[in-house]
């Protein structure tokens, strides 16, 4: 093996519990390892970017990782970590997200590396044609109630109630523990520290079914220093689909961390090794204005999960707002990135042949724009002459000036008035 892969995860901060004798099974032999992907949506989310990683490294240290998509336990619903159950997928919907999944996970594993080649699995390939007679007689009679109760997962759920479908969910999953165990000679699963339960379950069906020997890894659940949620913002989940979350936002989620957070995340989402990570944390501590490792990550993540380009779009994107940025920047980012960076300001609508009826910029920021940008031609005149009203980026030098502006994606005008006051003027042909 080429590197040690617990202690890899360990000094990362990515382990919360290991079984006894897993490390020991990771330095014998190359060992195929597995994670479960819950498919409820047709993307997975920087939450689930944790779990990814934790395969990235297993694949780095010379082992092989399957990343199991749940095309039946998605039509179950885990209780872990719930507060209630949660609406069931139609199979239609859960093909749809399993192939968008799928398509995710490839930009971040090898699929073609020899014998440690990442392997997608999906577990409604083997409970297709599992009746529920056999499953009870076959798996059912090995586990416990008693055992099954004692699971935090369960215990949690006793005073709101919990559905036999839920309750039967451990079950389920340690059953596809030993489906991989048997024919893809999977030995370890990993998962967040809230599938500790399900996965042990899975290891104890092994023992009991096969006499086998199977181990556990589990990471801990990303926290927030200010108490609020890893990944989520106002509008909701951080996606790494491109059209649920633009690459702006996803950048800036990164670049906005704080500088607890970045030391926490740098190493759980960076590839840098430990030297080149500690040597960006004492460059940072030095001078932490210059936000380093906000930018070191935010770069990395941006361009992994979507590409240099777009990373490179999210930076202009990024200027346009703090006002380091030119008309020329302003014209070379796309529509998605530009109504991105300016969701929330006003907008204002008018057509082409409005703005051509404008005889001069005075008019069009007040009248011809119904009054939204300036109430009275008077205010407009007295900022304009006070050097405080930009279109496109250009500062308006004259009262005189023509409205004859080259527009954004061939149909928006971006007003500035004063220093924080945006105007996206869309014009409609």
């Amino acid at each position: 093996m080429t590197k040690d892969f617990i202690a890899e995860l360990q000094w990362r901060g990515m382990i919360h519990d290991v079984m006894p004798g897993t490390q020991e099974q990771f330095q014998k032999e190359m060992t195929t390892a597995y994670i479960g992907f819950d498919p409820t949506a047709d993307s997975l989310h920087i939450g689930n970017l944790v779990q990814i990683m934790v395969l990235v490294h297993l694949q780095k240290a010379g082992h092989k990782p399957v990343a199991l998509l749940g095309g039946a336990t998605g039509m179950v619903g885990d209780p872990s970590g719930k507060s209630k159950e949660r609406n069931l997928l139609s199979e239609d919907i859960l093909q749809h997200n399993l192939s968008c999944v799928k398509a995710q996970l490839e930009k971040f594993l090898d699929f073609d590396s020899g014998l440690n080649s990442a392997e997608l699995v999906n577990n409604y390939d083997w409970f297709r044609e599992f009746s529920f007679l056999d499953f009870i007689r076959d798996v059912g009679k090995h586990i416990t109630v008693n055992y099954m109760m004692a699971k935090d997962s369960v215990k949690n759920r006793l005073d709101t109630g919990m559905s036999f479908t839920e309750f039967s969910y451990q079950l389920v999953q340690g059953y596809d523990f030993y489906y991989l165990y048997k024919n893809n000679n999977c030995k370890v699963q990993l998962g967040g520290s809230d599938q500790w339960g399900n996965i042990v379950t899975g290891t104890e069906l092994i023992r009991r079914m096969d006499g086998g020997e199977a181990f556990a890894v589990t990471s801990p659940l990303v926290r927030k220093a200010d108490g609020t949620k890893f990944g989520k913002t106002e509008e909701g989940n951080i996606w790494l689909d491109k059209e649920k979350t633009t690459p702006y936002k996803f950048y800036q989620y990164w670049i906005n961390s704080s500088d607890e957070d970045v030391k926490n995340y740098i190493r759980i989402f960076s590839m840098k090794g430990k030297g080149e990570i500690e040597s960006l944390e004492k460059e940072h501590d030095q001078a932490p204005h210059l936000r380093i490792l906000q930018k070191a990550l935010a770069e990395e993540i941006t361009v992994r999960v979507h590409s240099t380009e777009d990373y490179e779009m999210a930076v202009k994107a990024s200027q346009i707002l703090f006002g380091k940025s030119t008309t020329e920047d302003l014209a070379n980012i796309n529509e998605s990135t530009l109504l991105s960076v300016f969701e929330g300001v006003p907008k204002i609508d008018i057509s082409k042949d409005k703005l051509g009826s404008a005889s001069d910029i005075v008019t069009f920021l007040s009248e011809t724009t119904g009054g939204e940008i300036f109430p009275s031609k008077g205010e407009a005149r007295r900022m304009i002459q006070g050097g405080g009203v930009s279109v496109n980026k250009e500062k308006i030098q004259s009262i005189d000036t023509k409205p004859e502006f080259n527009l954004l994606q061939e149909k928006y005008l971006l007003v500035q008035k004063g220093k924080k006051n945006y105007y996206l003027v869309e014009i409609k042909v």
